[in-house]
């Protein structure tokens, strides 16, 4: 993987080279951004993978995403008008259903032009409006796919009564090392140190079983770290408690605490905004002191606090990674991200063979595996 080719040296000036470029996965689901910045009659911009997108709510409620260009001479769309049902291109007046792209109206075109504008259509992304985000399905260049499978990720949830929250942070490195960071088991006690949560002091062994599962692999079902401080609060309930943690491609961490009848359930993703930055945004429900006063803006708060601490220590490895240094993974606790960059390599190759052609990627577990490290 480019991730840890140790030929290649960044010149330092270049701040935005936060190591060698992580190579994209396309054809499939990404969160562009939350729904609530969706108003009907106003459009909203987003980026991609690299690409400039524009979002908006149609009158019907209905979320689309297009390509932020028209067709006609490449202005950004997101410049001109949308009425709730067609966006309007500022230069020319073109206009386009959203949902599908198609050009509903040139208005240059006198009766004695020939041009059907039916025929035109800009770029439109499938889009789908799931736990508050507007998920986007980017195609492969020129694959001219559709949908796999045809449904965004959803969060899980066991119940119809439960709260919920949503955090985002920036961060200015490759989605590589995003999600690594995003899977790495043994930074707790140093990036987390807080009363709240672990300390150093409380360093120990840990032992988990892992098991594949389709494009990724999950940690199966098990008693939480005793040393952290929101676990010990569920020994109110007086029940056993376990968690299970998956992690599928492209992006996609999820953790399910439960406890008898109460549960926490998390998604969340990190995805490529450019080949050199990152978002990481958490959707989360429980129902969990449901009734406690004041849970939803507290759980919010000592979240916040989390991924802060998460976005600070990223941002202070990009400065070290703007000059390429050699990088190593070890047994066990980065076991997860070997795996993860294998996933993506056979991923990778399983795209480059012809249609109808192999079995498939290879997964690079054989079956369940305990992996043991301190934190």
């Amino acid at each position: 993987m480019p991730f840890f080719d140790r030929t290649k040296k960044a010149t330092p000036a270049r701040g935005d080279n936060q190591g060698p470029a992580a190579t994209l996965l396309y054809d499939d689901w990404y969160p562009a951004l939350r729904t609530a910045r969706l108003k009907r009659g106003k459009l909203a911009t987003a980026m991609l993978l690299d690409i400039p997108l524009v979002l908006g709510r149609r009158n019907d409620g209905r979320v689309f995403a297009m390509r932020d260009n028209c067709p006609h001479r490449g202005i950004p769309l997101s410049y001109g008008w949308f009425d709730g049902e067609r966006v309007t291109c500022r230069y020319h007046g073109w206009e386009f259903e959203p949902c599908s792209g198609q050009c509903a109206l040139i208005p240059s075109l006198s009766d004695q032009d020939r041009l059907d504008a039916s025929r035109i259509y800009a770029t439109a992304f499938p889009c789908e409006e799931q736990d508050g985000y507007a998920w986007v399905f980017i195609p492969r260049p020129g694959s001219g796919r559709q949908a796999r499978g045809g449904k965004a990720p959803e969060l899980a949830k066991f119940g119809p009564r439960y709260r919920s929250a949503h955090l985002s942070a920036e961060l200015p490195c490759n989605v590589d090392h995003g999600i690594i960071g995003l899977m790495d088991p043994a930074h707790g006690p140093f990036v987390h140190q807080a009363w709240w949560w672990r300390s150093r002091a409380s360093i120990r062994e840990k032992v988990k079983r892992f098991e594949p599962i389709p494009e990724g692999f999950r940690m199966s079902a098990h008693a939480p770290s005793a040393n952290s401080a929101p676990y010990k609060l569920l020994g109110v309930y007086g029940q056993p408690v376990e968690t299970t943690i998956d992690f599928v491609l492209p992006n996609r961490r999820t953790e399910t605490i439960r406890c008898g009848d109460k549960w926490f359930s998390s998604l969340t993703t990190v995805t490529p905004v450019t080949a050199s930055t990152c978002r990481i945004d958490v959707v989360a429900a429980w129902n969990m002191f449901y009734y406690l006063p004041l849970a939803t803006p507290i759980a919010k708060f000592f979240g916040a606090k989390f991924v802060r601490q998460d976005q600070i220590t990223m941002i202070q490895q990009a400065e070290g990674l703007r000059y390429n240094p050699s990088l190593m993974l070890i047994d066990d606790a980065d076991k997860p991200a070997k795996w993860y960059f294998a996933l993506k390599q056979a991923r990778l190759e399983a795209e480059r063979e012809p249609s109808g052609c192999g079995s498939g990627p290879k997964h690079p577990m054989e079956g369940p595996v305990e992996l043991h490290w301190r934190s």
